[in-house]
């Protein structure tokens, strides 16, 4: 595809993406989500001035589009790649405003309605007998994922434990897999969670690959035998159950919890927002029908809670958290809410350096690496910066592929490459927690 407008500069190219959404109910024949994104459109901006950037931040906010990456429209400065999604009715005009304005842009998804089909996975839930019979290079319903989960608890026993720590908004199991050898009866630990944010699937698939391959290489893979021996993995496939549920059911590009609120008709809290480490500060919003809402206290939502409870019993031999996001291809640590250096900075940046060039090592996919607020953006209230300041040395955000071509759409086809790669990033970022780095 071809850019409209002013040539791209290298420099926006290689800036960090924005990606808007725009949603409304559209009539029609369609099967998946009522046919809703019939016609929609993804188009990619790039501000070249200020004035652009305000002109654009302006139009957001009189629109009131939902933002993907980042999530906040006070990001959208100069040079910031922008992708936004807009509905068939508002396209036309969009786009001849940006002509009129001459603001860089290009149309990445003509139809999202139809590249939603065509890489549908929404499909009736289905009953596994055995591991190998699982397949992991689809995306799976909740109901499916928890089956699952089950079904490992009752085959593994000797190195899974299945339990829950809590019930979502809605009443569902907040089920957590303890994975490892049980060789001694204190060992250190690793927390893994993933799907904190509802429409961002990659990342349950990945937790779930994450188990296969523990399981299946356990004997075979001496890097993994160790990992499994001398540490516990807390994994926590879907974070957000009841928004997860939400976005197969009715909205694929749901993001927030769906707790209710009294004042307002608007649901959900972002639950990346929602920690208490500078609660709704810079990147957060106050607004319950905002994306990045962050709730009307810390903890308020019983996902998080229950999270937070649980890592606070658990943080004496917990020894890293890591969180798996998408997309924008990064690998994170703290701080998110400010521009500062963590005091065990040289240990934790070495193991991120490490990490990507293990990443990298398989496709040649390349990962930004370096603390959250100056390599992606400053956001408060995060889980990760909660995670370190509660006494958890190794903290990270994954953020999985890809850079905004398919964005939330990752297909079914990218599942095996991303968690394969990732699975070698994670690996290594295990065993330089085991090598005790000074």
């Amino acid at each position: 595809m071809k850019f409209l407008g002013k040539p791209r500069s290298q420099t926006a190219a290689s800036l960090p993406l924005c990606l808007l959404l725009l949603k409304i109910l559209q009539p029609g024949h369609g099967r998946l989500y009522s046919n809703r994104y019939a016609g929609d459109k993804v188009i990619r901006l790039i501000p070249s001035s200020e004035q652009e950037a305000y002109t654009l931040k302006k139009i957001c906010r009189q629109l009131k589009v939902d933002l993907w990456q980042p999530s906040s429209v006070s990001h959208i400065s100069e040079g910031t790649v922008t992708d936004v999604h807009v509905p068939q009715n508002g396209s036309r005009a969009l786009l001849a405003f940006l002509q009129e304005a001459d603001i860089l842009h290009k149309i990445l998804i003509e139809d999202l309605q139809k590249a939603l089909e065509q890489g549908s996975s929404l499909r009736p839930p289905r009953n596994r007998r055995s591991l190998s019979e699982y397949n992991y290079e689809v995306y799976h319903s909740l109901e499916e994922i928890q089956n699952w989960m089950q079904h490992l608890n009752n085959t593994h026993s000797g190195l899974i434990h299945m339990f829950s720590i809590g019930k979502s908004y809605e009443g569902r199991p907040l089920f957590v897999l303890k994975l490892g050898r049980r060789s001694r009866a204190y060992k250190n630990a690793v927390w893994i969670d993933c799907g904190i944010h509802a429409r961002e699937w990659i990342g349950p698939a990945f937790c779930q690959w994450f188990v296969k391959e523990a399981l299946l290489t356990y004997k075979s893979d001496p890097t993994m035998r160790k990992m499994m021996n001398h540490l516990y993995f807390y994994i926590m496939p879907v974070f957000n159950v009841d928004g997860y549920h939400f976005s197969w059911t009715n909205d694929r590009f749901w993001r927030k919890t769906r707790s209710r609120n009294s004042r307002f008709h608007c649901r959900g809290v972002d639950a990346n927002r929602n920690w208490k480490v500078k609660w709704c500060d810079e990147g957060a919003s106050m607004h319950p029908c905002d994306d990045t809402y962050c709730g009307p206290f810390p903890e308020s939502e019983p996902e998080v809670k229950a999270v937070a409870n649980f890592l606070r019993k658990h943080r004496k031999h917990i020894k890293a958290y890591l969180s798996f996001h998408a997309y924008a291809q990064m690998l994170l640590y703290p701080y998110s809410y400010k521009y500062a250096t963590i005091p065990n900075f040289s240990c934790v940046e070495s193991a991120a350096y490490k990490a990507v060039n293990a990443l990298r090592s398989v496709y040649g996919v390349r990962y930004r690496y370096g603390p959250a607020s100056s390599t992606l953006y400053v956001s408060s209230g995060s889980s990760m910066d909660w995670a370190y300041k509660t006494g958890i040395p190794y903290t990270f955000a994954f953020e999985l592929r890809d850079t905004g071509h398919f964005g939330f759409l990752l297909p079914e086809m990218l599942i095996q490459p991303t968690c394969t790669e990732t699975m070698l990033a994670v690996k290594n970022i295990t065993m330089h927690l085991l090598r005790k780095c000074p």
